[in-house]
């Protein structure tokens, strides 16, 4: 070798060197900068090498939640703070990882307490209320907009008391725009002649909600002040969705179904209280154009792997029929999770297995009763070119802080919205106590490997998160006596165990206003309830179901438990009262 050579060979070896050194420094300072966890993990249950900081508390009624490339963080809230601002901005000046400007804005109609939607795209912040999607123009630098504040869209259907009516939000890279028009039924029952309590009611066959509702809509994204005309049906049979997201890996849409409930209540001859806990399945949906997931018709069984019949067109919980020309999800997880936000991880703070996987906050059931309530917690699907690689796993638990969840009041916490920080950091909202998380990875990625998983594999037999066993985990098993029997069997699932209800779904039974006048509440129970009332304080609006086909001295044990239980202290329903009422009723 001359030395020419040897000379450009020695400078060559010594520049490469001092790159490698500057690019470990590199990411030495840049891993350095993230803040240190709290040294409980802000009460998580994580994987080996990541660690959790609390960001906020405390903040309102936290859903969907966004952060820009500043960092800064965007909350849409259930209900106004203070009644008047839906949003909040947040962002932390000191680098501690904790939020030390708090700021309020957004001053537009909420109706109800369903509002759901917040996402950046191209500069913009979206989010929503009920009925009404709109935007902000971001100022680089500037945390709280000063923008107008553009409609984007308006749902002008006269919904009523429609369930499913929230307006997530997602982009593709096409200039499109998507967003889900739910179904305010189980399975498109005839509401009118039968309002959705009596067993055995049928399904309208064609379902006439499938032409404005359960799917998704396309439309054009530089679009002001558009209405549901003004898209397509981009995908039908979807009955309910508050997770959506584009996914720039695979350029395809993706949203998480919240499956139908009261398979039990509704098919007591063809259910029973176990199968009607754990089905039918939560669905990741790959929502393609001019595809059909079944909804009415059909529901996934996630044990047994395939689209089954709805009891309400036929089927019997084996039966296939009409089902096996839909779509079936990529995936289905257990009954009643609640699924209400996905996110695809771009970044790479996190070890490599976790890039362009999927994360799945299930907030939590509500309607498990007789086992106990189950989800409360962040799982990862790994996935590769658009499709799973391995079954779903515990990313993060412990948000509920109790291991047998009867109530859903019993829950301090309810994971919902997910965003990806521009450093890689995970982002988790909660909905009960507004909470803030952000979770970082410290460790090695180089070497993370499935033993830095085992404590969160072992987690999958606590029970918010197994298969309740049918015998052993019926909480009511030996405990129910008299009137608490037919209370925990046909009101329980929606107005808990404990009677405080499901905040925002479903009202608590304990205030006077509703309970103290005798005929009222009789009237309640056999002719059903819908729009919105204010309980406490707090706003519902949704579907009483008529309960008229239960027997006279049912419902008298019913409402007499009620009355007396909860913290009341009221007399006793009378016979006569129920059936003074029934004939009032005819």
């Amino acid at each position: 070798m001359n030395s020419v050579v040897r000379v450009f060979l020695v400078r060559l070896s010594k520049t490469i060197s001092l790159s490698a050194f500057v690019l470990l420094s590199i990411a030495g300072c840049q891993k350095s900068k993230l803040p240190d966890g709290d040294p409980d993990q802000g009460g998580l249950a994580l994987a080996d090498g990541f660690e959790a900081v609390v960001v906020a508390d405390s903040i309102g009624k936290a859903r969907h939640i966004a952060v820009s490339d500043d960092g800064f963080i965007y909350v849409k809230l259930r209900r106004p703070h203070l009644g008047t601002y839906g949003n909040v901005a947040l962002r932390d000046t000191t680098g501690d990882g904790k939020a030390d400007d708090i700021q309020y804005f957004g001053t537009y109609p909420s109706r109800g307490t369903l509002a759901n939607g917040m996402t950046i795209h191209n500069g913009y912040l979206y989010y929503s209320s009920e009925l009404v999607l709109y935007r902000q123009k971001l100022t680089p630098g500037r945390l709280v907009p000063d923008t107008p504040v553009d409609t984007v869209l308006i749902d002008d259907h006269e919904h009523g008391t429609h369930w499913h009516i929230t307006k997530p939000v997602a982009f593709d890279d096409q200039g499109n725009m998507y967003v889900p028009f739910g179904s305010p039924s189980n399975a498109c029952q005839d509401l009118s002649n039968s309002p959705g309590g009596k067993p055995g009611v049928a399904g309208l066959d064609p379902c006439p909600e499938l032409e404005l509702h359960g799917g998704i809509w396309q439309f054009k994204a530089d679009k002001l002040n558009l209405r549901q005309k003004d898209g397509i049906k981009y995908a039908t049979g979807i009955r309910s969705v508050v997770g959506l997201r584009w996914n720039a890996a695979d350029g395809e849409l993706y949203a998480m179904m919240h499956g139908r409930d009261d398979l039990f209540m509704l098919f007591p001859n063809l259910y029973s209280r176990w199968q009607s806990a754990v089905l039918p399945a939560e669905e990741l949906l790959r929502v393609q154009k001019g595809a059909d997931y079944g909804w009415p018709y059909c529901y996934f069984d996630q044990m047994q792997d395939k689209l089954v019949l709805a009891p309400e067109y036929g089927g019997d919980g084996k039966i296939t029929g009409r089902c096996e020309q839909c779509d079936p999800p990529l995936m289905g997880f257990p009954g009643h999770w609640a699924p209400n936000d996905l996110l695809f991880y771009q970044g790479d703070q996190f070890p490599s297995r976790y890039r362009e996987g999927v994360f799945i906050t299930f907030h939590g059931s509500t309607n498990r009763a007789p086992y106990p309530q189950a989800g409360y917690f962040v799982c990862f699907v790994p996935f590769q070119n658009g499709n799973p690689t391995g079954d779903w796993e515990v990313f993060a638990d412990g948000f509920a802080e109790v291991d047998t969840i009867v109530s859903t009041s019993d829950a301090k916490y309810r994971p919902m919205g997910l965003a990806e920080g521009p450093d890689g950091s995970l982002y988790v909202t909660d909905s009960r106590n507004g909470k803030i998380w952000r979770i970082m990875f410290k460790g090695d990625r180089a070497t993370f490997d499935d033993q830095d998983l085992a404590s969160m594999e072992e987690r999958k037999s606590r029970s918010n998160l197994r298969t309740p066993d049918e015998i052993e985990d019926d909480l009511q098993r030996d405990k129910d006596q008299g009137m608490a029997l037919n209370y925990n069997l046909y009101c329980a699932p929606c107005h808990q165990r404990n009677g405080e209800g499901a905040g925002g779904r479903f009202p608590p039974l304990t205030d006077a206003q509703w309970l103290g006048n005798k005929e009222r509440l009789v009237d309640i129970v056999l002719q059903g309830l819908s729009g919105e009332i204010s309980v406490h304080g707090e706003g519902f609006n949704n579907i009483m179901p008529s309960f008229s086909f239960l027997s006279d001295a049912t419902i008298t044990e019913i409402l007499t438990y009620v009355r007396s239980s909860f913290g009341n202290d009221l007399p006793k329903i009378d016979i006569q009262d129920v059936e003074a009422g029934r004939e009032k009723a005819l």
